[in-house]
């Protein structure tokens, strides 16, 4: 399995398991031009959840989470102040997760784990 159709697997994946746990996911896949995209965006309770979704087969390399670097944060940052401003979200509480996919190279999901508040 190549590492694109790895990815979207994992955020097939992060998308049933936040599901489950009472998220109501409103977009997948946020993309504002050249600036990057969002993997999901969702709403658990009042609060607005920009949540990345980081996929791997082992942690050699460190764990899904530590892949979120600070240039990363930042542009997801940047981001979700676009989706607020476009949608009109004012005056809400958000959040950033993360949800961490671990997955055999073959796409079968050995764990998952969800980061609240992750940065």
């Amino acid at each position: 399995m190549n590492n694109r159709a790895f990815g979207t697997l994992g955020e097939k994946e992060a998308l049933r398991y936040l599901t489950s746990k009472g998220y109501t996911i409103l977009c997948s896949n946020f993309r504002v031009g050249r600036m990057g995209e969002l993997d999901l965006i969702g709403k658990e309770g009042d609060t607005l959840c920009f949540i990345e979704v980081k996929s791997r087969s082992s942690t050699q390399f460190g764990t899904p989470a530590q892949a979120v670097s600070y240039s990363k944060q930042a542009t997801i940052t940047r981001l979700a102040q676009v989706y607020m401003q476009r949608y009109g979200y004012h005056d809400v509480p958000v959040r950033f997760d993360v949800v961490e996919v671990m997955m055999g190279r073959e796409g079968q999901v050995q764990d998952i784990e969800l980061i609240r508040n992750a940065f």
